[in-house]
């Protein structure tokens, strides 16, 4: 196929190596997970996040089990609450349980993290933000990076966490990690304080509905095929739900307006999360086929798009094969993820993956998913400091010190991961 370049391709091509710079120097570049916060704030405030993971905690009987459980649970939570919220909601809870058998806060801290803002934000299976923005800049369905992300993401996870893990006991064994105090941590318990606005009865009947509503909606998911924004609409509509009933039945005559400033909180925590993404995101998308009934005139008569375009004229230089490819889409997703967001550059990471996938001849969803893996693993949550501040900050441990304990095993797993995503292409 000859294709000649233009200089808007040029310019195009310019630009995404602006931003990758901006991303290496930590610039900043501003929801269903608006509704989910204001879900997540009531559920503390009225005590039944407290209810809710009140069956778990006696399953933490040693320090291997307080870890696993903790994670998984934290995993399974942030599934459907995002991981923020997820830490808020059982943080406080769990922590002086886990303190009291054996596990130091920094473990606590690590499991929360990487089931947490690793394994169910990676993936992000339930709400769909993270698919949703890294497969429309890609220029393919949302279920196809789902579906490619599941092996990815199970590698990741179980390669990072179990790594983590025997780091963690082999340093306890060592003496290098102890116990803190628990009364250390009572201010926790303190600061989660819930009011007891409902009896005993009601805050279990409300603690069982929740979880069996959310339930229902992933069946509804998979029985009517719902995916992407409907996936999406239906999570949040079920989330509005809650947060109504919740907050009326607590709060009488001033529901109304607590739903108010519930929703508030919500916002203003959804804004500072993507925020940056809008305007990149606008960037990227203007790269795919789309932009030629706008610039028809400008673009070749062959072009199929910005990035197809780049990618072909790349594939007649560069001899690319799947090997390359996955490296590529690792190391922009581990830049992408530097500016601590997560989301703000996984945009870029969809765009990357349809250039190298028109290259290659194959693999786009793939690729996506990787980069989208590598992106969110390093920046939303896991190695970038700052990012690590709700986990810590509930753990009453250094961010700094749980990024320096997460970056072996998280470096592991994106060795590993890659290298089985060169035999999926």
């Amino acid at each position: 196929m000859n294709l000649e370049l233009t200089l808007l391709h040029w310019v195009y091509l310019l630009f995404i190596f602006f931003i990758l710079g901006f991303m290496v120097m930590r610039r900043d570049t501003s929801l269903i997970i608006s509704v989910i916060t204001a879900m997540s704030r009531v559920l503390q405030n009225t005590g039944l996040n407290e209810e809710m993971v009140a069956p778990f905690t006696r399953l933490i009987r040693t320090p291997t089990l307080a870890y696993w459980v903790i994670g998984i649970l934290m995993m399974v939570i942030s599934w459907f609450f995002w991981p923020s919220p997820g830490v808020a909601l059982m943080g406080a809870v769990l922590l002086p349980v886990a303190l009291r058998v054996g596990l130091p806060a920094l473990g606590v801290a690590m499991a929360m993290n990487l089931f947490g803002h690793g394994i169910a934000l990676s993936g992000d299976f339930i709400i769909q933000g993270a698919p949703k923005l890294t497969a429309d800049a890609a220029g393919i369905p949302v279920n196809e990076v789902v579906l490619a992300s599941v092996p990815l993401v199970f590698v990741m996870g179980v390669v990072t966490t179990v790594v983590a893990f025997w780091f963690l006991k082999r340093d306890m064994k060592k003496g290098i990690l102890k116990v803190e105090d628990i009364y250390e941590h009572q201010h926790l318990e303190e600061l989660e304080k819930a009011k007891r606005v409902f009896l005993p009865s009601t805050k279990r009947f409300l603690a069982i509905l929740i979880p069996v509503l959310l339930l229902l909606d992933v069946v509804i998911m998979f029985i009517a095929n719902l995916q992407g924004g409907d996936a999406t609409a239906l999570i949040g509509g079920t989330c509005v739900f809650i947060l109504i009933l919740i907050t009326m039945l607590a709060y009488k005559n001033g529901g109304l307006e607590k739903v108010t400033g519930f929703m508030i909180e919500g916002f203003q925590f959804g804004f500072r999360v993507f925020g940056p993404v809008i305007p990149i995101a606008a960037f990227f998308y203007l790269g795919d086929a789309g932009i030629i009934s706008i610039f028809g005139d400008v673009l070749p008569e062959n072009s199929a798009g910005l990035v197809n375009d780049l990618g072909v004229a790349l594939a007649t230089v560069v001899p690319l094969n799947a090997a390359i490819g996955t490296i590529t889409l690792t190391t922009v997703g581990v830049i992408t993820g530097l500016d601590g967001s997560g989301f703000s550059g996984i945009s870029l990471v969809g765009s990357v993956a349809n250039l190298f996938s028109t290259a290659i001849g194959s693999g786009i969803a793939t690729l996506t998913a990787l980069g989208q893996i590598a992106g969110i693993w390093v920046g939303g949550g896991t190695i970038v400091p700052w990012a690590l501040i709700p986990a810590a900050a509930i753990c009453n441990v250094d961010p700094f010190e749980l990024a320096r304990r997460n970056l072996l095993p998280v470096a592991i797993g994106l060795i590993v991961t890659t290298i089985v995503a060169m035999f999926l292409i």
